[in-house]
């Protein structure tokens, strides 16, 4: 299956706020395509995050990346936190993660961007595989910490 990848629009928001539901349900969370539409609604319309989608003829958008601008401190530079990447079950091992991956990161450092990173499971190995696969190396010398306040 090919995927042509581009930037999102707040004319994509339907068939994203689709896929951003079945994202949060993959990570435990309850089904809720209000609350999907309304977040997604409001960083499409606010630019306040990046949305990359993979789309395909017969299917429409099938994944999405979704990243948060930040800046690099130590760097001095723009850099950005992949925050979501979702392929639809469907589409899922035929290459359109990586593709979607690949022009990713050719859209930020088309916007400048001197650092991009990103946070996933330990037990997610297919993730892992892709990534170091496109060469994103694992930071092992900082931990990362949370709170919910």
């Amino acid at each position: 299956m090919s995927a042509q990848v581009r930037v999102a629009d707040l004319k994509d928001l339907d068939q994203i706020a689709v896929l951003f539901d079945q994202y949060r349900q993959f990570y435990g969370q309850p089904a809720d395509a209000a609350l999907a539409h309304r977040f997604m609604k409001s960083r499409l319309s606010e630019g306040s995050s990046l949305v990359i989608v993979a789309e395909t003829a017969g299917s429409g958008i099938v994944a999405f990346t979704q990243l948060y601008p930040l800046f690099d401190s130590v760097g001095a530079v723009p850099s950005f936190i992949l925050y979501d990447l979702f392929v639809a079950h469907q589409a899922r091992r035929q290459g359109i993660a990586r593709t979607l991956m690949v022009e990713t990161m050719n859209e930020t450092r088309r916007r400048g961007a001197g650092r991009l990173e990103l946070q996933t499971g330990r037990d997610n190995l297919a993730a892992q595989s892709l990534y170091e696969g496109l060469g994103w190396q694992r930071d092992d010398d900082f931990f990362v910490y949370a709170i919910h306040p």
